[in-house]
């Protein structure tokens, strides 16, 4: 026998002995998917909330997943995308306008307003864009139930990504009509409805009354009562949501208008986003077919956005503790998560900067203390400064003043940044991915979000 013949015998055998693996197909490794949006939450936002939380040795719970991966964020048109076509890509696979909530090809519309002063129910213009199918439609479509959680209105960029397509993320009301089964608007590749749906701004689904709901509908339409004669169970508090029966599907929107309550500042009868998240788990996980659920924790964002650092840590915690509840749930379900994936990730990064050179258990949050003496740091003007700024935003003084630990270290401050901007703006640069249970092996190296889609979507062998 040749030495070159040799291993084309070995390869012939291999074949021989197991036909059945030459061009099989990978076969599906997830019957649930959870996954979860940090809306903001770039790399120094996360190590920020580590250090708030656990201090520099320590890890958030979704870190210690056991895969990760580096994700590319810049849109269709935009090197700095916003959140609409990022959490689009996530959802959809392909490259989206800034703006856009799941739709290929569409130019961002910007809605009239209606007599009441608010923002139309108007549908975009005909032939601008076409929807691309998410994955919880894909989902819904398999006999998998599925869901969309958040800390934000139920109609903005994020959770409106996963149900509605529509050409301007500021069309909440028409997004609002496409999550109503049966009623005009509706999005019927949902089938018979979402399954779970949880969040803020009721007065997209309620009609305009000048006194008591001054937000609300032009069109005079009650979707939640239109919700609720389709069957869902109806709530607006964290009582009710316990209360919620299983089998049946459920609502609940927590706020009259706008969004959640920051956690700090949490009203009572506002469930934190792990118990929205464990109720959730409860109502889907009863189908034997599985389930798809989102779960945002939007607030992180705004308070980014706010140059309120103290907030945003806080909140990062908070859809920390969202993910270590579904991880408990889920291994009690589904022990060594042989059937789900849980997926964690941003859509986008912040101008958030760590700077300086702070002593080891410095409060994230004071100003640069020096390894040596402890004493605070000071600028080439001779000034204190933070340790977290913003590279853009509102709050740059025409001259430094020394910054004093109090002040910093209160809800409300708001830290300090470079460009001078009326509001701090997104940050273009990549954000992290971690991933665990089945199927999480795939999540690695650098990857565009749009291929998120594509993992997922292969886990649950669509």
């Amino acid at each position: 026998m040749t030495p070159s013949r040799f291993p084309l015998l070995l390869l012939a055998a291999a074949c021989a002995l197991a036909p059945s693996l030459a061009g099989a197909a990978p076969q599906p490794a997830a019957k649930n998917i959870i996954f979860f949006l940090g809306d903001g939450m770039g790399p120094t936002t996360i190590t920020a909330a580590r250090i708030y939380r656990y201090k520099e040795e320590g890890l958030l719970h979704f870190e210690r997943m056991p895969h990760s991966a580096r994700i590319k964020t810049y849109s269709n048109d935009a090197q700095t995308t916003d959140s609409a076509p990022s959490m689009g890509s996530y959802m959809t696979g392909i490259k989206i306008n800034n703006d856009v909530i799941s739709m290929a090809d569409a130019k961002p519309f910007a809605p009239r307003k209606d007599g009441n002063g608010n923002a139309t129910i108007d549908a975009c213009p005909a032939g601008n864009g076409r929807a691309a199918a998410t994955i919880l439609e894909l989902a819904k479509a398999a006999g998998k139930s599925v869901g969309s959680i958040t800390t934000t209105e139920l109609t903005h960029a994020t959770p409106a990504s996963t149900f509605s397509h529509v050409c301007e993320r500021d069309m909440a009301y028409q997004i609002a009509a496409q999550v109503v089964p049966g009623g005009a608007g509706y999005n019927p590749a949902l089938k018979d409805g979402v399954d779970v749906l949880m969040g803020g701004g009721r007065n997209h689904f309620t009609p305009f009354d000048a006194a008591r709901n001054a937000l609300g509908r032009a069109d005079g339409r009650d979707l939640m009562a239109e919700l609720a004669a389709q069957g869902y169970t109806v709530a607006a508090n964290a009582d009710q949501m316990q209360a919620a029966p299983v089998g049946k599907k459920f609502v609940g929107i927590y706020s009259d208008v706008s969004h959640l309550d920051y956690a700090l500042a949490r009203r009572a009868g506002q469930p934190p986003l792990a118990q929205m998240t464990a109720k959730a788990i409860d109502l889907l996980a009863s189908n034997p077919k599985g389930f798809f659920l989102m779960v945002e924790g939007g607030k992180i964002d705004h308070a980014l956005h706010d140059t309120n650092i103290k907030n945003a840590l806080a909140e990062t915690v908070d859809f920390d503790d969202a993910i270590k509840t579904a991880l408990d749930k889920m291994e009690a379900l589904d022990p060594g998560l042989r059937n789900t994936l849980l997926v964690v990730t941003a859509d986008h990064d912040h101008t958030i900067v760590m700077n300086g050179y702070a002593k080891r258990g410095n409060p994230i949050l004071d100003l640069v203390r020096n390894v040596d003496d402890g004493a605070p740091a000071r600028d080439a003007d001779g000034k204190t400064f933070t340790t977290l700024v913003f590279g853009n935003g509102p709050n740059r003084p025409h001259q430094r003043l020394d910054v004093d630990s109090s002040t910093a270290l209160g809800d409300a401050y708001h830290q300090e940044t470079g460009v001078r901007l009326k509001g701090e703006t997104h940050g273009g640069g990549d954000v992290k991915l971690f991933a665990t249970g089945a199927g999480a092996g795939v999540f690695k190296g650098t990857m565009e979000n749009t291929k998120v889609f594509h993992l997922m979507k292969a886990a649950f062998g669509f």
